[in-house]
């Protein structure tokens, strides 16, 4: 049945909940007892025979990695690349891009900081010029804009965040795509907050390259992430950094890259973890995404809901589709202390800072904002009780 959860199930099955109410990153990456058992039987395993022979041993679990996850974004498993965390992963794709003097990065408003600095760096090494696309009237980046941008020839890449950390907006991602192949242009897709929410297919969306972690909505170990590379694009993107597994030494000289997605990839990495996390897909995968996207948005409309009722509350969620992150502000307490008098309930939120998202936090005139990322295992219960003790601290 579509969008059915059996919330008892996944709560047995996550032993931290119950004692506090996750409602924050930590708690998005709260791992089920499969991804648990998955992790811990390899750690053992170590301790047993060592680190090489326990890798040699899991070969069948690390190679499902790939097939998990090219069933989880409709790709191929030569398109996926294991990579130590988000960042890393988004890093590794942008940086193996040939930017030239005069090529354009197009971007949106709402992009995290993190990748906004990267833009700045290379503008600084190569002169490119940096594109900000503005937010329409319901904060998405904003299509037309956008396609008046491509037009004027020369955008080597369109990047943008599917799931802006500071807001429960969701980009139109595939309508990004399908401008950003009609003008040529690559396209970079931060899916840090989306994959493990809700339905990815990278064939419909058309992006070139996708990067996330483990730790968030998939509920994997934290120190994992992944890259997805189309396979059309690889032979034109060189990693910044090579070793002998991304690339070998040929016998006349020069070397030559891995021919698939792991060219992306180092010799040393987290086997324990990278085991876990293809788990916690597999885990996922039979939850069922659209299942688990209806349920996870269910919830957080609820608690929009409530919240905009509460006076002096302000509800700071953008865009015409919204996923579990609720976003807020007081008239009366700044985001911090909210966070701070409710963490003293044993309730956990998060605060998104401007310096998060400075050109749209920025540009609103909102220096931070009290955060809740809302999962499947929330319940309705917790949300009551979540808003009881939010009134109290008016």
């Amino acid at each position: 049945m579509e969008g059915y959860i059996d919330v008892e199930r996944v709560r047995r099955e996550t032993p931290a909940v119950g004692r506090l109410i996750h409602f924050n990153n930590a708690g998005a990456s709260l791992s089920p007892e499969p991804v648990l058992a998955a992790l811990f039987a390899h750690l053992r395993l170590e301790q047993e025979i060592g680190g090489y022979e326990a890798a040699n041993a899991a070969a069948s679990a690390l190679g499902d990695f790939y097939a998990s996850f090219a069933e989880l974004l409709n790709a191929e498993p030569c398109e996926i690349a294991y990579v130590e965390n988000a960042t890393r992963a988004w890093d590794m794709a942008f940086y193996a891009i040939p930017f030239r003097p005069g090529d354009r990065i197009v971007t949106a408003e709402a992009e995290y900081a993190s990748n906004y600095i990267a833009f700045l760096q290379m503008q600084k090494r190569t002169g490119v010029e940096i594109d900000v696309i503005p937010s329409d009237g319901q904060g998405q980046i904003d299509l037309e804009a956008l396609e008046r941008s491509l037009k004027r020839g020369g955008a080597r890449l369109v990047a943008l965040t599917h799931v802006p950390t500071q807001g429960g907006l969701v980009n139109p991602a595939a309508e990004v795509g399908r401008l950003a192949k009609a003008h040529g242009a690559l396209y970079l897709l931060d899916a840090c907050q989306s994959v493990g929410q809700l339905p990815i297919d990278v064939g419909a969306i058309g992006c070139d390259m996708l990067s996330g972690t483990g730790r968030k909505y998939l509920r994997g170990p934290r120190g994992t992430g992944f890259l997805y590379v189309r396979r059309e694009v690889l032979e034109t993107l060189e990693p910044p950094f090579l070793d002998l597994l991304a690339a070998e030494i040929l016998p006349a000289g020069g070397y030559r890259l891995r021919p698939d997605a792991t060219r992306f990839e180092n010799w040393e990495s987290y086997v324990a973890g990278r085991i876990a996390l293809a788990a916690a897909v597999r885990y996922a995968l039979e939850l069922g995404l659209p299942a688990i996207q209806s349920r996870i948005y269910g919830l957080a409309d609820r608690l929009r809901a409530r919240i905009a009722e509460m006076p002096g509350m302000t509800v700071t969620d953008l865009g015409r589709e919204r996923c579990g992150l609720v976003t807020f502000v007081s008239a009366r307490e700044t985001p911090q202390s909210i966070a701070d008098r409710l963490r003293a309930e044993r309730i956990n939120v998060s605060v998104s800072r401007a310096r998060y998202a400075t050109l749209d936090l920025g540009r609103r005139g909102l220096p931070a904002v009290v955060r809740a990322s809302l999962h499947y295992f929330n319940t309705d219960e917790e949300i009551d009780r979540f808003c009881a003790v939010l009134a109290r601290t008016q």
